[in-house]
Parts: structure tokens; C-alpha cells; sequence
């Protein structure tokens, strides 16, 4: 049976410096439970949580009443999680997602977070914990659903387009999932300096580089694969070891074909 570890006593109010009395936080999470806990420790902290049991009634007060955090189950009924994030990011819907979830795996971690989700508690968590997380994201504030437009960056063969938030090699589509883009383009935007892997999670993600966290190393993979592999000349995202990646076109060696 699933427990979650809380503090002993009355949760207390937090003394933050920061009023959240106007902010509004959606506990998508179908064990009644498990809701009301977080909602109560939730309001003691001095946020406005809304509960509901299922995907589908947390896919309307997304897209209705735009509370400044959700708070997210994945195995809800009728809209599961990994549907519900993917619906609201395609319909621009920036709330930042906190997901919970018993599902402890690397790898379903990054699935989530690749599809928009902000950040991830495995359960059980502590109800600080996720008082810290929802204040967190409170701060930061909606993501932005399309990269903010600037530019056009061209680099040899390889082309980035904020526009259609994709990236081009040698003419062709990469292929880019909208994270896949803003990692690249933030790399590209710094111009062959090296950027450090908490600096990129706080540019894409937005949080901190925590222990042994792969996401970035994962992304970086993916890019490799869809760009160098494509890319006739140079390659193109270089890794400084124990310090971060930069973006910057590299002849390839010439017998790169053939290893």
C-alpha cells in the first residue's frame, strides 16, 4: 500500500517572504487520500489547491481556469498522465507540470519530462519536498510552448529555426522533438563557449542539476543521432569532459564514414 511520509503534527504555514494566497495548484490524483494530503499541507504553505480525481476533469481546469502549478499522477483514469501533458503542451498550454509518480525509472523520468513536464517526484516523496517543488515552479512561472523567436542560426550545414522550432542539416529535416530543439538552440546561442550541464537544466528544464542526473547526457545523445549522423562535414556538439557540451562545427575526420 502506498504511503507518503509527513511531517509529524500540523503543517505550518511557510514563512517564504512570499505571498501564494492567489495561487492556484491542480492535484490531479485519483486516491483520495493521497489528494487530500497534498492539498492540506498544500493550503498550509498558503496555496489555492484544486483537486480532482481524473485526467480528463484535470484537462478542463487546465484549459478553463489556468492554475499557476499542477501537480500530476500519472496513472490517472480516463486521460492518463503522459496523454494529458502531451494534449495541453500541443494546445499551448504552459501551466508548469510537478509530476508524482511510483515510477522510479531513468527512463521514465526523461519520457516525461521530453514531453513537457517540468519536474518529477517519485513516490513516496516527503509533502516538504513537494511543497518545494510547487513553490519552485510557482516562481518560474508558465514555460513559454514555442521558442521565443529570435534569429535564425546557421552554422556550415546545419541549420536552427526558431521559427518552425526545427533544425536542418544539409538541407534535410532533423527531426527534433521541441525539447531536442531548445537544448540545441540554447547551446547554439552561446556560440562555441561550453555550457555547464546545471546551466543547461536551468535554461531548458528549469531546475538544478541534482545527483547523478542524466537528462542532459540523455538529450545530448539523442541530438547526436539525429544531427551528426546526417551531417556530410562536420560535427557539431562537442563535449567538454567534467564540464558541459558546446555547439560548433568541427571538420569530421575523414575516415568518419567508415568507423
Amino acid at each position: 500500500m502506498f504511503t507518503i511520509r509527513t511531517p509529524l503534527g500540523t503543517p505550518e504555514r511557510a514563512a517564504t517572504g512570499h505571498d501564494w494566497d492567489m495561487t492556484k495548484v491542480l492535484v490531479a490524483e485519483d486516491d483520495a487520500v493521497i489528494a487530500q494530503t497534498m492539498a492540506r499541507h498544500l493550503a498550509a504553505a498558503g496555496f489555492d489547491p484544486l483537486v480532482v480525481a481524473n485526467g480528463e476533469q484535470a484537462l478542463r481546469r487546465l484549459r478553463f481556469e489556468r492554475p499557476q502549478v499542477c501537480v500530476l499522477d500519472l496513472m490517472l483514469p480516463a486521460v492518463d498522465g503522459w496523454q494529458l501533458i502531451e494534449t495541453a503542451r500541443a494546445e499551448g498550454i504552459g501551466t508548469p507540470i510537478v509530476v508524482v509518480s511510483a515510477r522510479a525509472s531513468e527512463h521514465d523520468r526523461i519520457n516525461v519530462l521530453e514531453l513537457g513536464a517540468d519536474d518529477y517526484l517519485v513516490k513516496p516523496f516527503s509533502m516538504t519536498e513537494l511543497v518545494a517543488r510547487v513553490r519552485a515552479a510557482a516562481r518560474r512561472g508558465a514555460r513559454p510552448q514555442a521558442v521565443q523567436r529570435g534569429e535564425e542560426i546557421a552554422i556550415e550545414e546545419l541549420r536552427i529555426d526558431p521559427d518552425n522550432v526545427q533544425a536542418y542539416v544539409d538541407g534535410r529535416s532533423a527531426e527534433l522533438t521541441p525539447t531536442e530543439f531548445r537544448l540545441l538552440y540554447a547551446l547554439a546561442l552561446e556560440q562555441g563557449r561550453v555550457v555547464t550541464r546545471d546551466e543547461l537544466l536551468q535554461r531548458v528544464w528549469g531546475r538544478r542539476e541534482t545527483h547523478r542526473d542524466r537528462t542532459v547526457d540523455v538529450f545530448i545523445r539523442k541530438l547526436r543521432d539525429k544531427i551528426e549522423r546526417q551531417a556530410p562535414v562536420h560535427a557539431f556538439i562537442h563535449t567538454r569532459y567534467g564540464v558541459g557540451y558546446k555547439v560548433a562545427a568541427e571538420p569530421k575526420p575523414e575516415d568518419a564514414s567508415t568507423v
